[in-house]
């Protein structure tokens, strides 16, 4: 069974969220109403997911991922948002989030997006996504050869980390390269520890603000990508 934490300063949100995700099976093990009461119930029940609010008292949504990223803890957190383009949702993006949704999802996607997380995967939502990094990541200019924070990457692992910026999961970037989802796997998780990273989201970022990948450029993959996973 999935655990998940809820972090909300709106009492109705959090305790609406808590009653959602149990009657569908997911276990609730802590509440939290403030940046700082939800790193600390992290720490002490170690959930699968962390449901986090961006405005928060005390400590925000932001800092909060941060220091549950930099703590190493297993917890995978998924941003809540009321707004498709709250300029608050990159910083959490590049502080470790593994995705976003917003707080007007309906439930079953709300709880399908949980277990994607917990799962390991990441969640972009396309529609918001592509709106996101083009509203808030500035490309620098074209530079010759490999961008500088990408130079420790063998050219697998680069071809490996393009595709992933693209949107591609494992089993479709094994597919596109002919090889093994174990052989996708031990690259992705060598591509994080050489740029010291802890999701793919992260590395997306990345991929948009070394200009590796433009701003649209990948729109049809992730699309195709998107409608893939719908259909499983």
């Amino acid at each position: 069974m999935t655990s998940v934490v809820v972090a909300d300063d709106q009492d109705l949100v959090r305790f609406g969220l808590e009653m959602v995700l149990r009657a569908r099976g997911i276990d609730v093990v802590g509440l939290a109403a403030d940046g700082r009461e939800a790193v600390e119930t992290v720490r002490r029940t170690r959930p699968d997911v962390v449901l986090m609010d961006i405005r928060m008292p005390v400590l925000d949504g932001i800092a909060a991922t941060a220091q549950i990223t930099d703590a190493g803890l297993p917890s995978r957190v998924l941003v809540l948002t009321t707004y498709d383009l709250d300029a608050y949702v990159y910083g959490a993006l590049k502080a470790g989030a593994a995705g976003f949704l917003l707080k007007a999802t309906p439930p079953d996607r709300l709880v399908a997006g949980v277990d994607t997380v917990a799962a390991g995967e990441s969640l972009l939502a396309p529609s918001l996504t592509r709106r996101l990094i083009e509203e808030h990541v500035r490309r620098p200019p074209p530079v010759e050869g490999v961008p500088t924070p990408l130079a420790t990457l063998t050219d697998r692992e680069l071809e490996v980390f393009t595709l992933i910026a693209r949107g591609l999961a494992n089993d479709e970037i094994a597919a596109h390269l002919v090889v093994a989802d174990t052989t996708v796997k031990t690259h992705v998780n060598r591509i994080l520890a050489k740029l010291a990273m802890t999701s793919r989201v992260q590395l997306i970022v990345l991929a948009y603000e070394t200009g590796l990948i433009r701003p649209g450029a990948g729109a049809a993959l992730w699309a195709a990508s998107e409608n893939h996973r719908g259909r499983r």
